[in-house]
């Protein structure tokens, strides 16, 4: 598919594993806003509403207050007004307590509920999440995700939010289930090491049967197959009817962080929408009758290596209610969309179109339904930075507002519904958003206008082509059906045709396959993936691509593709096409200046694959003369697909477009990278033969001194792993195997066992790299002739980057004989100080570490011996304090004295003086320094005197701190000049302190 390929979320089982389910709704008695309304569809009733016979359980959304009260086989409705106010601040918090089941009193009633039973409301994370792993934020728990793993601190023992979320690999279905969104809000709480399972299913039952008042018998719980205590709770403590408590596998309800780590089985609760159907044959899964609203999750395991669960310590808690479900049951409305969270927006959009959403088709409402739900996530998602793009973040929110405006064009919306027909639409819808996201986030409003302005920007850019767009597929979809129905086959667009709309006319692949599909016609999604491999390349280098673009248009107009020679050759002779600098096209430049230029062709290779562009210089020349200008490059990057920037810089001469030049690549670099580039599939080839085939690449750097390889594993590798897997590689090296290089169709290498390197998209005709017998991979890179030019391979570090992710560096070739020779010339030289054969230079170490200790506890002993020897001389300088009661009491600085010598001495005073005894001693043993030390006896101690706490205030005299026991205490500090002076205060202390004391 085109486009940015929309991420899964990475924790596919956040909430237990099952999706949410829907909700279909059969015919109901229904109330819906006074539209516009046709004859013979709806009977006028005094109080402004309009009804129509569907099923006996559900009222419309109710916007404003009203009672409801139920008799018989049905339900009666009185109500004020159904038709949807402008929100403002005040409006809002009017509702809020008018009306409690509105949208924003669900929130507020869910996180009151839980912050009177002291858990700290915290707000809701951005959008953006800091999780490298995931795109978007996609769970309430994605912001505690580092505390769950045990990777930072808790900061609160429990906690409730309502987080804002976007996941959009379900897009396709917004607006054609009751449930499905990209936007939505997650209410949770969660536990860290605090309450467990009993409180969490307690408090959730009472949530949602008091609080929210949900009828028991309408409540389903299912619970992991194994987890008795959630059963007994359920069902013995709770009372919930053991026909009503449904057990589930793994799959469905338990939850884990990943292949190791934190675990454990999940609780969900469902509200049954048809309890008349009984309790035979119930499939909880069943979206016509259930919908799961609230998940528990009870984090109780440690996952390890071996597949084994073992109790966590700190038992956790994760759950999530779907805010916009909960909204639908206390509601009572078919679906999510027609609750006060959204249908306003779908009402503004209604009001554009000119249309009745109660008397619409099913694809009139899905296509308000998206503009809905879209415009929500597109709102909070500017709001939070991510600004339309072509790439990560920035794709998602210009595929939303895309879809978004097809769909308004599809209902005929015309202009901004303020007279100005060629306005854009969008920023209108958004104004509603804005003005009901008071209670999601405030910020919004502060944004308001940088939202809007956005909104216009792009969707104006987007209409510009998409008229002639439309025309255009339109054309292309009745030659497909034509073509089709002729020949017998199920029509398709070719995947250049889908390029073309993308490429020129800016529709999205999706929304293509979505036209294509509501026309009965497939498209060739391998065809397009085929001719977006250019503009893939550049997404993956965005970092590193060169601005082509200049004030008049778009100088990407006039640059070819660049033709690549490298494979065969090392220099040719090649045409300037263009010059740029700073961006900025230009005709001439001089020397010393830094230039990008662009050849008609060309031996250099520029950075992808992992593989970093060539060095070189560029010559222009005059028949056989000196060259007149000579320009270094130092990094050749592609952009706009397949054109080679060289980056550079000239070093003499003057260079002008036009000219023709000699590309000459460094050879002993190019056969570096060759070098490291071939290892590279070697060691993928001997990682899937140690650790396992499942492991997989997740990245890779092919450098001139220098490997990176990064790979899918749970744990450190062994020493004997990483051994094992040098001999490997080192003995395919050995081989002096000779790589084969084809050109084939990508399905008879995908056919032929060929993998793909990490990020890469491939043509039709594929480049497939092998080592015969060991490796075959599909790779545009360089690579050396023969296995044997690699030389050697050697492992240098192997670390864990990131969550499941470890890299291996290495070196091969010329790298490897420079790293071996500089860690020969250190052994050597240790060799020669130690006076040993390089076979015993550990040994050696050894053994003098020993001597070093054994020498440092010697000398630590003699200088205990010296302090105590010291303390025994100043131990007659001990003085009395105290008139009842007298104590002895000393304090001296014992000049350089080492802080464990200090320690010795402080413990020999206190033995040779009778209790009651005090003890303060210092000293500075080395530049900038301080030590202190407090010693009191418990004569002392039983008045009251703690040593700990008297020594603190002393320490920060001398720039420091410390403490200890009441009898015992040990401090330092910073600044040596302040010791005597702090004794002073030490001395003078602890008298005027004692003596009180003893008095």
């Amino acid at each position: 598919m085109g486009g940015l390929q929309m991420p899964p979320h990475t924790l596919p089982s956040i909430h237990g594993g099952r999706a949410l389910v829907s909700f279909i709704p059969s015919p109901i008695s229904f109330l819906r806003p006074n539209f516009a309304v046709q004859p013979n569809c709806f009977s006028a009733l005094p109080n402004g509403y309009n009804t129509r016979t569907m099923s006996p359980f559900y009222p419309n959304i109710f916007h404003t207050g009203r009672s409801i009260s139920q008799g018989g086989r049905g339900m009666q409705f009185s109500a004020r007004s159904i038709r949807v106010q402008p929100v403002t601040e005040e409006l809002m918090e009017d509702k809020t307590q008018a009306n409690p089941v509105s949208g924003d009193s669900i929130r507020r009633r869910f996180l009151d509920f839980y912050a009177s039973r002291g858990h700290k409301v915290l707000p809701s994370s951005s959008l953006v999440p800091d999780d490298p792993t995931v795109l978007l934020t996609i769970a309430g728990m994605l912001q505690f995700k580092p505390v769950f793993l045990g990777k930072a601190p808790k900061q609160v023992a429990r906690a409730t939010t309502a987080q804002r979320c976007i996941r959009t690999n379900d897009v396709e279905n917004v607006g054609r289930t009751a449930r499905h969104h990209t936007f939505f809000e997650m209410l949770g709480n969660f536990s860290f090491g605090d309450y467990f399972k009993k409180e969490a299913i307690k408090w959730a039952w009472e949530l949602s049967t008091k609080e929210f008042g949900l009828q028991a018998d309408r409540l389903w719980v299912s619970i992991y197959e194994d987890d008795d205590e959630a059963f007994d709770i359920w069902h013995n403590e709770v009372g919930v009817p053991i026909e009503r408590i449904k057990r589930m596998g793994e799959e469905d309800n338990f939850w884990t962080s990943g292949i190791t780590g934190p675990c454990g089985p999940c609780s969900e609760l469902y509200y049954d929408f048809h309890p008349e159907r009984g309790y035979s044959d119930v499939d909880l899964g069943d979206d016509t009758r259930f919908i799961e609203f609230y998940n528990l999750v009870f984090m109780q395991y440690n996952k390890r290596d071996d597949g084994s669960l073992e109790p966590l310590k700190q038992k956790n808690i994760d759950t999530g209610l779907g805010l916009e479900r909960m909204a639908r049951i206390l509601q009572k409305v078919p679906n999510n969309y027609e609750t006060d969270l959204i249908y306003p927006i779908i009402e503004k959009a209604s009001e554009l179109a000119n249309v009745s959403y109660a008397l619409a088709d099913d694809q009139t409402k899905r296509n308000l339904k998206i503009i809905g739900d879209h415009l929500r996530a597109i709102v909070y998602l500017i709001s939070d930075g991510v600004l339309p793009s072509n790439i990560g973040r920035g794709y998602v929110v210009r595929r939303l507002i895309r879809r978004a405006v097809r769909s308004g064009r599809l209902l005929g919306i015309k202009g901004d519904g303020k007279s100005n027909l060629e306005g854009a639409f969008l920023p209108a819808i958004a104004e509603k958003v804005i003005e009901m996201s008071t209670y999601i986030d405030s910020d919004v409003k502060t944004r308001a206008s940088h939202i809007l302005e956005e909104l216009q920007r792009e969707e104006l850019r987007f209409v510009q082509t998409l008229e002639r767009g439309e025309k255009l597929l339109d054309q292309m979809l009745a030659d497909a059906l034509s073509s089709g129905h002729k020949n017998g086959i199920v029509p398709y667009l070719s995947g250049k045709d889908v390029f073309l709309l993308y490429d020129t006319y800016g529709f999205p692949v999706e929304i293509t396959a979505e036209v294509a599909e509501e026309h009965g016609v497939k498209i060739d999604t391998d065809g397009f993936d085929i001719e977006m491999e250019k503009q893939r390349r550049q997404s993956q280098a965005a970092h590193n691509v060169v601005k082509l673009a200049v004030e008049n248009g778009d100088f990407s107009e006039n640059v070819s593709d660049t033709e690549f020679l490298g494979y065969d050759m090392l220099s040719a002779r090649a045409v300037i096409e263009s010059l740029l600098v700073n961006g900025k096209p230009v005709i001439q430049v001089a020397e010393g200046s830094e230039v990008e230029v662009l050849l008609d062709k060309t031996p250099f290779y520029a950075e992808s694959g992992g593989q970093i562009g060539d060095h070189g210089f560029l010559y222009v020349t005059e028949g056989e003369s000196k060259p007149v200008a000579v320009v270094e490059i130092n990094d050749v990057q592609k952009s706009l697909g397949n054109v080679f920037v060289h980056k550079g810089i000239i070093k003499e001469g003057v260079l002008e477009v036009g000219r023709e030049v000699e590309a000459a690549v460094d050879p002993k670099l190019r056969q570096q990278a060759k070098v490291h580039h071939t290892a590279t599939h070697l060691l993928q080839s001997a990682l899937k033969k140690v650790i396992g085939h499942e492991t997989s690449q997740a990245g890779s750097l092919v450098a001139f001194d220098r490997l990176r390889f990064d790979f899918n594993f749970h744990r450190p590798l062994l020493d004997t792993e990483l051994e094992e897997i040098e001999r490997l590689i080192n003995g395919w090296i050995g081989d002096a195997t000779i790589l084969q290089t084809k050109v084939m169709p990508l399905n008879d290498a995908k056919k032929a066992g060929a993998i793909a390197m990490f990020g890469e998209k491939y043509g039709e005709q594929v480049r497939v790299v092998e080592v015969p017998g060991v490796s075959m991979e599909l790779c545009g890179g360089t690579h050396v002739s023969n296995t044997a030019e690699i030389r050697a391979f050697k492992i240098i570090s192997e670390q864990g980057i990131a969550s499941g992710i470890r890299r291996l560096e290495a070196v091969a070739g010329e790298a490897f004989i420079e790293y071996i020779n500089v860690r020969d010339a250190q052994v050597k030289r240790l060799c020669s100080t130690l006076k040993v054969k390089a076979e015993e230079v550990a040994s050696r170490v050894e053994n003098l570490l020993e001597e070093l200790r054994i020498a440092r506890n010697e000398v630590s002993a003699l200088r205990a011996k010296a302090a105590v020897y010291k303390a025994s001389i100043i131990a007659s300088k001990a003085f009395v304090v105290g008139t009842s009661k007298t104590i002895r009491v000393i304090v001296e600085c014992m000049d350089d004295v080492d802080a464990d010598s200090l320690k010795s001495a402080a413990e020999y005073l206190i033995d040779v003086l009778q209790d009651p005894a005090a003890v303060v001693l210092g000293s500075s043993p080395d530049k900038g320094k301080v030590s202190l030390v407090a010693a009191f006896t418990p004569g002392v101690v039983d008045m009251g005197v703690q040593a700990g706490k008297f020594i603190g205030p002393i320490a920060k005299l001398c720039g420091g701190g410390g403490g200890g026991r009441p009898n015992f205490a040990q401090a330092g500090g910073r600044k040596p000049e302040n010791l005597p002076s702090a004794l002073e205060k030490a001395k003078a202390d602890l008298t005027s302190i004692l003596t009180a004391k003893a008095s």
